[in-house]
């Protein structure tokens, strides 16, 4: 890995749950949507740094050295910044905690600047944009606080800074520590500087025993615990949902034109997320999702989309906006026509995420809904579409295939509906799921290629997919048999980049042939390698792939493998499920111990 000519995302993020917030290394925040994940951003330089605002406290001489990290086992960022004429310390976070039997979780970001040595001179600059950074609303001056009007809500920044060199961008010297609280709705009306302190504490109180109650494996720890603590706030939890990432149009590889907006969710995510949030102990979490699952499919009759908005929004038409891009790489899009394609994996993942409802003696569940028809309805879904062609899980725009993949998940949802059948005693369900299990599993040999030894991306075709990984990884090869060992040496021998990382695939797609490696695909051969015994390479890939992390331990969606460089939506809910499930899976054939 050449990292003088890596590219990294040298930014920390911060969230609660409500909504997330990117923080460079020299403080500007350049990335934060409001009021939810999929709003317009309020802050969005690293799209367009004239027309994405600005909110940053930089000092008036030249950076010399910076230092970014969280407060340990926390969702709280610091950012410590070294000039010629002293330092500073900057601690960010959105304020989560209990409080009168519910999750305080306010649209509200906090920032404290205090001194740690000489007499730094700093510049405050607060410039909110609405629309995409086609609004600049108006500042207006309040007694402690500035006003930002024209926005769709109230927006305030509360301080004890002077609002005049605020509205001016004129410096001062940081000689005691300061606060600034930025709002959306409604604002903070109490003790600045008492009332901070006490969020900070309850905050980080929080966020400490979060990771204290979840079961982490003694694996890589450290990198564990970061995992789930950013895959956390990416839970909408007002509704449930999680998205694949908080950003927009970061592309895949430069110049490639793969830029898209990932702030919705999609249903294959369930299976994968609730295994890692099962992994770790955690089943809040889960059950919040299990919600927003069955409140998006209930009213579905004919099938379910592959991705819903947040708020269970069925139409995310993409439109392109007129912003430079992150690094100049246009277009810039929001809405995501995936929601249009037939992506039939969907129904066995909807059925496999439900599995723990009825048969997961930890799990009291106690939503009312009418469990058989909604099982047995999404079986049906798998009959009527099993002979059709999808676009597969990578979204394919000018390909359909019957994928192995798609079958796999239809194998593996008919699976859990027998389960579920017997566990409801309902012979109507298991009848069928047993009927499209065998089904299933006669499609997927049709994937065998026999020259190769391994199964295909799809009917007809000799091409090798990394999807396909997850044969060994949901036991339909056992790690133990010839078959399974066979399989992997045929991906290897396609996809496999070195050092670990994994290609998607290598033919060309309506884009090209891709040019970065994908990073939960790399996490899932790791895993592949601990089930099929090759435990040293596994954990030797392992301990090579958490080195493209960033300087804070986040992860992208893609990495190139020439040079380690991130790409891709950032961070990437995808990729800290893939690890948190290496280092389980791992840590399961060396039978480490989990610690509370």
């Amino acid at each position: 890995m050449n990292e003088s000519k890596r590219h990294t995302y040298d930014q920390g993020v911060i969230g609660n749950c409500s909504y997330t917030a990117h923080i460079q290394k020299d403080s500007d925040i350049t990335w934060m949507c409001w009021p939810r994940f999929d709003s317009s951003f309020i802050f969005g330089g690293l799209l367009d740094q004239e027309k994405g605002g600005e909110f940053s406290i930089k000092p008036t001489d030249t950076i010399t050295s910076t230092h970014q990290s969280y407060i340990e086992n926390t969702n709280i960022l610091t950012t410590e910044i070294t000039s010629n004429s002293g330092c500073y310390k900057i601690t960010d976070f959105a304020p989560r905690f209990f409080q009168q039997d519910r999750y305080f979780k306010p649209l509200m970001l906090i920032r404290k600047v205090e001194r740690i040595s000489g007499t730094p001179r700093v510049v405050v600059r607060c410039h909110p944009k609405g629309n995409y950074g086609q609004l600049e609303p108006e500042p207006s001056l309040g007694s402690n606080h500035i006003r930002f009007l024209g926005l769709d809500a109230s927006v305030r920044l509360t301080t004890n800074i002077s609002l005049t060199n605020i509205l001016s961008n004129q410096s001062f010297v940081l000689s005691e520590t300061k606060y600034m609280v930025l709002t959306w709705g409604p604002p903070l009306e109490a003790a600045l500087d008492e009332t901070c302190e006490a969020f900070l504490l309850k905050t980080t109180k929080y966020w400490q025993n979060w990771i204290k109650s979840a079961n982490i494996t003694s694996f890589y720890q450290r990198q564990a615990i970061r995992s789930a603590l950013i895959l956390k706030i990416h839970q909408y939890e007002d509704t449930g949902a999680i998205v694949a990432a908080t950003t927009t149009s970061f592309p895949e590889s430069p110049g490639s034109g793969r830029n898209w907006d990932y702030r919705y969710c999609w249903l294959r995510d369930t299976y994968y997320t609730l295994n890692a949030f099962n992994n770790i102990g955690h089943f809040e979490e889960s059950e919040k999702y299990f919600h927003y699952i069955l409140n998006t499919t209930i009213e579905e009759d004919n099938r379910y989309q592959p991705l819903y908005g947040i708020d269970g929004t069925k139409a995310l038409i993409e439109k392109e906006l007129d912003l430079k891009g992150y690094l100049d790489n246009t277009p810039v899009r929001i809405g995501n026509d995936a929601y249009t394609h037939k992506q039939n994996d969907v129904y066995g993942q909807v059925l496999v995420s439900l599995l723990p409802l009825f048969n997961d003696l930890r799990i009291v569940f106690d939503e009312r809904f009418d469990a058989p028809s909604l099982i047995f309805k999404t079986l049906k879904m798998i009959e009527r579409t099993f002979e059709e062609k999808d676009a597969g899980l990578w979204e394919f725009r000018n390909l359909a295939q019957q994928h192995c993949y798609t079958y796999l998940f239809h194998w593996a949802g008919s699976s859990a509906a027998i389960k579920i059948g017997k566990t409801l005693k309902n012979d109507k369900i298991a009848e069928l799921a047993t009927q499209l299990k065998a089904r299933s599993q006669q499609m997927i040999e049709k994937c065998y290629v026999k020259s190769k030894k391994g199964y295909a991306q799809a009917v007809g075709v000799e091409r090798m997919d990394a999807s396909n990984l997850q044969l060994i990884l949901m036991n339909y090869l056992p790690g133990h048999t010839e078959k399974a060992k066979e399989h992997l040496q045929a991906m290897e021998n396609e996809l496999h980049a070195g050092n670990g990382l994994f290609y998607r695939y290598l033919h060309a797609d309506d884009f090209g042939k891709p040019e970065s490696t994908f990073l939960i695909c790399a996490f899932w051969y790791v895993e592949a390698l601990a089930c099929v015994g090759r435990i040293e390479e596994a954990i030797k890939y392992f301990e090579n792939l958490i080195k493209y992390s960033n300087h804070v331990g986040l992860l992208s969606e893609d990495i190139t493998a020439t040079d380690g460089s991130m790409w891709g939506n950032f961070p990437q809910a995808y990729s800290h499920v893939g690890l948190l499930n290496a280092a389980n899976r791992i840590s399961r054939k060396l039978d480490l111990p989990n610690f509370y």
